[in-house]
């Protein structure tokens, strides 16, 4: 269009739906591999700062990281008040556990992530991200299947933090948003922990795949709420899921929320308090009827078909 300039020559476009796109400009690229796993960029934009990219889909990036990471932890970390075992499944970047070593209450976070030369680039390239949290000796990185830790771990954890790529078929995670996966994940928690998933987009054209998430997780626990967060970078507001096996008070009270942050966590938040909270927790009209008409369940034997990979083009 007449007036505009475009100043990238290098392009990252991310398939939303079969109609639409969103193409980040990239100024430079700061890392790429083919792991046994996925392809990964780590690149720098000119708006939005360094960005990690995995087969093509966008995950997270320094300038509006904090609009996922702290919707992704805190509802969850609130809800108990005082966790101190917490388990991340995924969370490459190191932003997540991050999040959880601001709480004062946390003993022990483990992260366990299936892709390790992952991790290793975003340790290099993206330490605005994980801000040293691999480094504090309440945290402890496992590099391993998620499912297969799984199995294995007969630990308890008060919180669990599912933040996995999206489940593109010929990705490492999809069979990790499935009803077994969720019932190995209640086998671990504590009986009056939380459990909180990235759960997909909840734009219009692209929600069914959080709805039926959302709809899996309730066939494994007896309360689940939605939630979503307005994330820039991926072109669509994000959706959340928050389960446990007690009832989720999605009336909390703003002042005792904030009162609890001040008591009980370090450093500053940019989008959460008690009033984002609050806010977090009501699901609007359109996505709560969607959910209460969906009838699929996500099994290993049909597990969900995220939409498209991402291309880079020059």
């Amino acid at each position: 269009m007449a007036g505009n300039e475009v100043q990238a020559d290098f392009w990252i476009t991310e398939y939303i739906t079969p109609w639409d796109i969103y193409a980040h400009g990239v100024t430079r690229v700061l890392a790429y591999q083919k792991t046994a796993f996925q392809e990964m960029y780590i690149v720098e934009t000119g708006i939005y700062g360094k960005g990690l990219v995995l087969d093509g889909k966008w995950q997270s990036c320094t300038g509006d990281e904090f609009l996922y990471h702290e919707p992704l932890v805190h509802p969850a970390m609130v809800c108990h008040s005082a966790p101190r075992r917490v388990l991340v499944l995924g969370g490459g970047e190191g932003a997540t556990i991050r999040e959880i070593l601001r709480w004062n209450t946390v003993e022990q976070v483990v992260m366990v992530d299936i892709d390790g030369e992952v991790v290793k680039a975003c340790q290099e390239h993206l330490p605005e991200m994980h801000q040293n949290a691999f480094d504090d000796p309440r945290s402890q990185l496992v590099i391993a299947d998620a499912l297969e830790f799984l199995d294995r771990t007969e630990d308890k954890w008060d919180v669990v933090i599912s933040d996995l790529s999206d489940p593109i078929e010929a990705g490492p995670s999809f069979k990790l948003f499935t009803k077994e996966y969720f019932e190995q994940v209640k086998r671990v928690l504590a009986p009056d922990g939380y459990f909180l998933i990235q759960a997909g987009p909840v734009s219009v054209g692209s929600m069914a795949l959080h709805v039926r998430l959302v709809n899996t997780v309730k066939a494994v626990y007896p309360h689940v709420v939605s939630l979503s967060s307005y994330t820039s970078t991926y072109g669509a507001p994000w959706g959340f899921a928050l389960a446990s096996a007690q009832e989720i008070d999605t009336q909390p009270d703003i002042a005792q929320v904030d009162r609890l942050l001040s008591e009980k966590t370090t450093g500053d938040f940019r989008m959460f308090d008690g009033r984002t909270f609050l806010g977090l927790l009501q699901t609007p009209l359109h996505i709560r009827r969607a959910i209460e008409a969906e009838t699929q369940v996500y099994t290993l034997a049909e597990p969900p078909k995220f939409f498209g990979k991402g291309a880079g083009e020059n």
